[in-house]
């Protein structure tokens, strides 16, 4: 029996796509790769360099010439991976809330999605590799082998995000995180290049009322279903 080579994971924002993802590809012994980090890497980036939001060609020609790098290495402060921009360590910096309310925005422009698609697109070819993000089985890897989207509440995901601040020794409001959350949600929907939806042949899971463990387990499950679909 043949495992699937590539499985993509999509979900909302806080979701937890990118801690089962991690696991699952663990667990694996897949590579794993949360694309999100790279539009929150570009996001910060124009903040840092006080680049105007709403300049589509000044945006979109920093997210070309910038070096984002996504490593196992680093502190061992809760992070998944470390993530650098030009080699400055930006792993925390990139989930600041104003991070947040623009990530979206910027990650519709064309030019930027087209950059950060290519490089993702070499990354999977290698195989063997657990890829999240909000469009990776329906446009960036749409041939995937097994395409999954996690489902949660906007309230549960904001109580998610915001027990993860305080872990940190963050600072952190739920209101705004839940506001943020909401916005973020329906610019996701309404993203004229690539908007968040379930492929057709997407396996959707509801984790409202499931631990990380569960969900895992369920993924392993839906692994162990495609090789025998494949054996």
């Amino acid at each position: 029996m043949s495992k699937p080579s590539t499985i993509a994971i999509d979900g909302f924002a806080a979701s937890g796509k990118s801690t089962v993802a991690a696991l699952l590809a663990e667990q694996l012994g897949y590579l794993y790769f949360d694309t999100g980090v790279m539009y929150r890497a570009v996001t910060w980036a124009v903040l840092d360099r006080g680049v105007d939001p709403a300049d589509v060609a000044g945006v979109s020609q920093l997210a070309e010439q910038i070096s984002i790098t996504v490593t196992a290495d680093g502190p061992a402060d809760g992070r998944q991976a470390t993530v650098r921009v030009d080699g400055r360590d930006v792993t925390w910096d990139i989930r600041q809330p104003q991070v947040d309310a623009l990530v979206s925005r910027l990650s519709s422009y064309p030019r930027v999605r087209t950059a950060l698609t290519n490089q993702q697109r070499r990354i999977a070819a290698a195989g063997s590799m657990v890829m999240a993000g909000r469009d990776i089985g329906t446009v960036v890897l749409p041939d995937a082998d097994l395409k999954v989207f996690l489902l949660a509440s906007p309230e549960e995901r904001a109580r998610r995000r915001y027990r993860q601040s305080l872990e940190q020794n963050r600072p952190a409001d739920f209101d705004q995180i839940l506001a943020a959350i909401i916005q973020r949600d329906a610019l996701d929907r309404d993203n004229p290049v690539s908007p968040t939806h379930p492929a057709a042949d997407a396996i959707i899971i509801d984790t409202d009322n499931l631990t990380i463990a569960q969900v895992v387990e369920q993924l392993k499950h839906l692994v162990e279903t495609s090789c025998n679909e494949h054996a």
